[in-house]
């Protein structure tokens, strides 16, 4: 068996426009006065078709339409690519179909339309449940719009998830239990829970930079926030398969597992990546970040990839244990070793033990709850 069929086969769309751009975000998101949709769906179409043929002998088992804003997207323009894809792969019998959507009545609006194109899951950036901080963070809905869009969701998805930051500036142990006991009431299947960091290149890094953004939390209201989300989310059913993200049993991303089990993925659009796997060599796969210079070098050169990098099995056994300790199923020592000639310092797991950061069965190794929140530094001492 191949390595990467540990993890699975699924594709990624990048749509990489939105209404607005929130100062918090550092993903490949644009502001555009005017889309030519027919254009960009011709360039997926064509990057569909050309990478069918690094793949096509293998069985997808997920879709996302990833931004960006997906939810901007003509549902025709879903609807096509989706029968494209249906043509060139085999797919699994239950495929999970994502569509990334923010709650504004415009979006929620084409639910309907995006279910009958193929989409199975939703998921929603709503981001916080309290009006004042929506504006902070720079959202273009309220806390009632957001509840309408979601119920929206419910009725025409199976599956539906909604994203929520914080940590935020000013926010309380007590404001957070609040509003993520609110979260939890509405009945969701998945959470994706994201403290607030400030990112570089953003409109949050340059005000955090000029000495703004007062009232964010300190590294103990940090952890204590961290481990309340843990217990709210436990109680509720919703425990945390990965550090940020928590779901119901079955009711995981199927899409993102395939990235942290290290499985292949494609990458289409602007500032896709992607991981193929071909004659056993695995191969780091990057597009054209600009939307308009991506479009462009599909029209002109028949592809948007801009670069295609071996991996060596080192960097793809680093890669593996980076991703799969992230989560709560961890990591397969086993595997580790195939891909890097060689164990792990058992040494080094032992005082990581002793410390009551990882727990070590057999050949599985996990991060404990007091260790995810430290997984960079576990990580650091496992590779050293």
């Amino acid at each position: 068996m191949a390595d990467w069929e540990a993890g699975g086969f699924g594709l990624y769309i990048h749509w990489p426009f939105c209404e607005a751009k929130c100062p918090y975000c550092d993903f490949n998101s644009h502001v555009a006065a005017k889309i030519d949709h027919a254009a960009w769906l011709t360039a997926y179409l064509g990057e569909l078709e050309r990478v069918k043929f690094r793949t096509a002998d293998r069985t997808l088992q997920s879709v996302f339409f990833g931004g960006g804003t997906p939810s901007l997207m003509a549902p025709e323009t879903v609807d096509q690519i989706l029968s494209a894809v249906r043509a060139h792969w085999p797919v699994a019998n239950d495929i999970e179909i994502t569509l990334e959507a923010n709650p504004s009545s415009v979006e929620s609006g084409r639910f309907r339309a995006f279910r009958d194109a193929g989409v199975s899951r939703v998921s929603m950036g709503i981001q916080a449940l309290n009006n004042e901080d929506l504006r902070r963070l720079g959202r273009l809905h309220s806390v009632e719009e957001a509840r309408r869009a979601y119920d929206v969701a419910r009725a025409c998805f199976d599956r539906v998830s909604f994203d929520l930051i914080y940590a935020r500036q000013d926010q309380s142990l007590s404001q957070w239990r609040s509003e993520l006991s609110e979260a939890l009431s509405w009945g969701t299947d998945h959470l994706s829970l994201y403290q607030l960091t400030i990112e570089p290149g953003t409109a949050f890094g340059t005000r955090h930079n000029a000495g703004g953004l007062k009232g964010l939390p300190d590294e103990d209201l940090s952890a204590d926030l961290y481990d309340l989300t843990q217990e709210l989310c436990d109680a509720a059913g919703l425990p945390a398969y990965e550090i940020s993200n928590h779901a119901a049993d079955m009711d995981q991303s199927r899409h993102n597992l395939i990235y942290w089990r290290c499985g292949d993925f494609v990458g289409i659009g602007p500032g896709a990546h992607g991981r193929i796997t071909q004659n056993g060599q695995r191969v780091a796969t990057e597009t054209y970040l600009a939307p308009k210079r991506w479009l462009d070098a599909v029209k002109t050169d028949g592809t948007g990839e801009r670069a295609a990098v071996p991996i060596t099995a080192q960097e793809q056994a680093e890669e593996y244990l980076m991703m799969s300790l992230r989560l709560a199923e961890g990591s397969d020592l086993a595997r580790f070793a195939r891909l890097n000639s060689g164990p792990i310092d058992g040494h080094r797991i032992e005082r990581l033990e002793e410390l009551g950061l990882v727990e070590h069965a057999g050949q599985r190794l996990k991060a404990t709850r007091p260790g995810r929140p430290v997984l960079n530094a576990i990580l650091r001492e496992l590779l050293a």
